[in-house]
């Protein structure tokens, strides 16, 4: 891979080859003289992945110094602060929730005699983020997927009533649906919002009837993984933000069994087909579960800052720039290093964020108003970004879309560009035209299996019926062979850092696209909508809906 490389100055050396020089040459290399616009990338970079900033981890004091420093950027900027309190910083109340012990869970038959579920073996329970106590007795039905989408054929709650019951489901979702449709059916939250939709009272799910993967682990890593802390927005009370029916648990075959009885056998063989069929069974008897919750508050911040819009009746309306500023702390140790550092993830996103603003300050004013959005906790599941999506400092009907800069691979001279979303609103042109005023063209999804339209911060906007794209360097040329040696050898590692042979003439051209996207999103007449029938747009409503 770094043979390619060959021809570029020392600045560009591998991250094997910087690493094996002397300390001086290494420095010599990393402090090599650049063009100003080049430089200003480098030096946000230098600082944001340096070893003093380990690895960002939200909740850290290395976290909040980060941020301080993207608030006197953006006021060196000259943008408008929009966060709390007349400041850049936005107050994010973050919550770490795990389970307390094992709790217990039984079924009671019929016949009236309960019958314990085994923690580890029979059932395994999930933490509630949204109690700190869960205490439920109630039948159980079973509705294969649990899920709903009329346009795919889709509707496992035909005819069924689960009112005051929990609904027991599978994970994954069928074959042949597009990947970021199947990643959406794919997560639990999913099966919850519709399991409430129809007035259950809790979820429940059944582990190893399909093939293991995202949306469908199996009961060994669930149960694993059973007391990891996770993190999401706390609520007024300290307990933490959560939507649709509560996830109670994971059952194992065995413990399916016990609750279905007879019935399970054949439950089982409809669950296992490749296509599953199945129809809504519910168990002879009642599945009582209770289980504790511990909370930790994790104060944290995003950064806002905003370019008021100039024309009278388009200035209230807002196009987002978003990037986030936490990487993933302190880890094991690989080659003797345990920082994390987070240059290309996200730092350089952060970077071309406060770059950008840069650009817009200087230019002619855009008709709409910009907001530059640094958000906290990405890492930890897009948290930052879906509570500035519940708390907007601005109207959030007056948000007419999100540009996101998340970690561009910048070890190479791109020759196109992928635009993840781009084809699912009138967003699409604009960017075709953005991006061939840089000279290079659009390419479609290189790695549709990944469904990464679904799995970075613009997709909390979407979810609120913003149109929003997520711009990325391709893979033509040297691009295939840099974006697999990234993401093999240092993505989420400590080499993620500035011994990677980072072009920071590319992260100019990076930002000269997403400004331009983002420069005509703001000066066009109309605010983008969704193409007519896209499932986004018709999936969450949202004042851009088709």
């Amino acid at each position: 891979m770094f043979r390619s490389f060959a021809f570029l100055p020392l600045l560009a050396l591998s991250a094997t080859a910087v690493a094996e020089t002397t300390p001086a040459a290494r420095n010599a290399a990393l402090n090599a003289p650049l063009p100003a616009d080049q430089a200003a990338m480098k030096a946000h970079v230098m600082f944001l992945a340096s070893d003093a900033m380990k690895g960002r981890d939200v909740g850290s004091p290395e976290f909040d110094i980060a941020a301080q420093y993207v608030a006197a950027q953006f006021y060196a900027a000259g943008l408008k602060p929009m966060g709390d309190e007349g400041g850049y910083l936005q107050k994010v109340p973050l919550t770490g929730y795990k389970i307390a012990g094992e709790g217990s869970a039984s079924w009671t038959g019929a016949g009236g005699a309960a019958v314990s579920l085994a923690f580890g073996k029979d059932f395994t329970p999930a933490a509630n983020p949204a109690a700190k106590a869960t205490a439920l007795t109630a039948p159980v039905v079973f509705v294969g997927y649990g899920l709903e989408a009329p346009q795919y054929g889709l509707d496992d709650y035909a005819g069924v009533d689960v009112r005051g019951k929990i609904v027991a489901y599978v994970g994954g979702a069928p074959a042949g649906l597009p990947s970021e449709v199947s990643a959406t059916f794919g997560s639990a939250a999913a099966r919850q919002s519709a399991a409430a939709k129809h007035g259950a009272v809790g979820v429940i799910a059944i582990a190893d009837l399909r093939k293991a993967g995202r949306g469908a682990p199996s009961f060994a890593s669930v149960t694993k993984g059973y007391a990891a802390e996770r993190i999401t927005w706390a609520r007024a009370d300290g307990t933490g933000s959560a939507s649709g029916a509560p996830l109670l648990g994971t059952l194992s075959p065995a413990g399916a069994a016990k609750v279905f009885g007879r019935a399970w056998p054949a439950l089982a063989r409809g669950a296992a087909r490749k296509t599953l069929k199945v129809r809504p069974t519910t168990a002879a008897g009642t599945l009582s579960i209770a289980s504790a919750t511990n909370f930790r508050a994790i104060p944290s911040s995003n950064v806002v800052g905003m370019i008021p819009g100039s024309d009278p009746a388009l200035g209230k309306e807002t196009v987002v720039l978003s990037a986030h500023l936490d990487h993933v702390g302190v880890g094991a140790a690989v080659n003797g290093d345990t920082i994390y550092n987070g240059a290309l993830d996200d730092g350089i996103g952060i970077a071309s964020l406060i770059e950008a603003a840069k650009r817009f300050k200087t230019a002619t004013a855009p008709k709409r108003s910009i907001i530059f959005l640094a958000v906290t906790a990405e890492e930890k599941g897009l948290v930052g970004s879906d509570y500035f999506a519940n708390h907007p400092t601005v109207p959030i009907g007056d948000i007419v879309a999100d540009v996101n800069l998340d970690m561009p691979i910048l070890t190479y001279r791109f020759e196109d560009m992928v635009a993840f979303g781009g084809d699912r609103s009138t967003l699409g042109p604009i960017i075709a035209r953005a991006v061939a005023g840089i000279g290079v063209g659009l390419s479609p999804d290189p790695m549709p299996e990944q469904a990464i339209f679904v799995r970075s911060d613009h997709y909390r906007f979407v979810q609120k019926g913003v149109p929003s794209v997520f711009l990325w360097p391709g893979e033509k040329g040297p691009g295939k062979a840099a974006i697999e040696t990234f993401m093999s050898n240092c993505y989420h590692k400590p080499c993620d850092d500035l011994t990677q042979p980072i072009l920071w003439d590319q992260g100019v051209r990076f930002v000269d696209a997403n400004y331009r996207i983002a420069r005509e999103i703001a000066d066009a007449p109309q605010r983008p909508v969704w193409n007519k029938g896209d499932y986004f747009g018709l999936l969450f409503d949202g004042p851009m809906a088709p």
